[in-house]
């Protein structure tokens, strides 16, 4: 795993009440979780927020706070009352990278025999719709986790890069699809600046806010997403995917097989009908 600099975001301003220290917080499936906050939010319930909550560590990545995300990514998934999930941090930190006190000591062997990290990326494979609302640091690690999210928005305030840790969670390979190979490069390579503006220009976020509107600009978003069919939402949320990973060619090929397939689905007869009728769906999610 080579040495890399990545991206850090750095934004001043509160984004949620302060937190405080790390507590364990109850959670709709009758989990205990250390490292993150959990609830519902939206005028139906329909979004899953998810807040990293490790204050002292500038919210950095430790094994306990990943199989927490991915404990709470499941229950959100399975909750047929979400439709999109927003995940954030605190005011000082998004994600300052991965926990190198974890990470010192471990050999090749231990990685290799292991899986180490392998279970790091559970959050790209959700099939709902997830939106990164990044304030404060987001750095090495911290930035891997908002780019395998599906949509990101930061904060207004200027961003501001630092040298990262290791990346080994899919950062060199995201960053490069999403920003090209040349400023992908420089960014590894140099670490230098970056403001909210040219991260947005780039590609990497898709909307700046003020930081303490942030989270809220954040769910808005998530409960027009829930507003449509889930099913038909997982459909289109593949389909741009695969953009990443096929051909043009292989692409149009896949999304045709999607789009055939929603004939197969009751929302989309409900969807097509509504529009023709010039009245609101009511999807069922099948």
């Amino acid at each position: 795993m080579a040495a890399v600099r990545v991206l850090l975001l750095r934004a001043r301003g509160p984004l949620l009440p302060r937190p405080g220290r790390a507590a364990l917080r109850p959670f709709a499936s009758g989990a205990n979780f250390e490292y993150i906050i959990t609830e519902k939010k939206g005028k139906n319930q329909s979004v899953g927020l998810i807040r990293l909550n490790r204050p002292k560590a500038l919210n950095a990545l430790c094994d306990g706070l990943i199989k927490e995300l991915n404990q709470a990514l499941e229950a959100f998934e399975k909750d047929p009352a979400v439709g999109a999930i927003v995940l954030t941090g605190g005011e000082k930190a998004f994600a300052a990278g991965a926990d190198i006190k974890e990470m010192q000591n471990q050999r090749f062997q231990d990685c290799y025999s292991t899986g180490f990290l392998s279970h790091w990326d559970h959050l790209a494979r959700v099939k709902k719709p997830v939106i990164a609302a990044v304030n404060g640091y987001a750095l090495g690690g911290g930035c891997e986790l908002a780019m395998m999210c599906d949509i990101t928005y930061t904060g207004h305030s200027p961003l501001r890069p630092q040298p990262s840790v290791p990346a080994g969670a899919g950062g060199t390979q995201r960053l490069t699809r999403a920003v090209g190979k040349s400023l992908a490069m420089e960014m590894v390579l140099t670490g230098d600046r970056i403001s909210a503006q040219d991260a947005k220009q780039a590609g990497l976020v898709s909307k700046i806010f003020p930081v303490e509107k942030l989270v809220d600009e954040a769910i808005q978003c998530a409960e027009k997403i829930a507003s449509n069919s889930k099913i038909i939402t997982a459909m289109a949320k593949e389909s741009v995917n695969a953009a990443f990973e096929m051909t043009l060619t292989e692409g149009n090929k896949l999304e045709k097989k999607i789009f055939y397939s929603t004939f197969a689905t009751e929302d989309r007869k409900e969807g097509m009908t509504a529009f023709v009728e010039k009245r609101k769906a009511n999807f069922k999610d099948q």
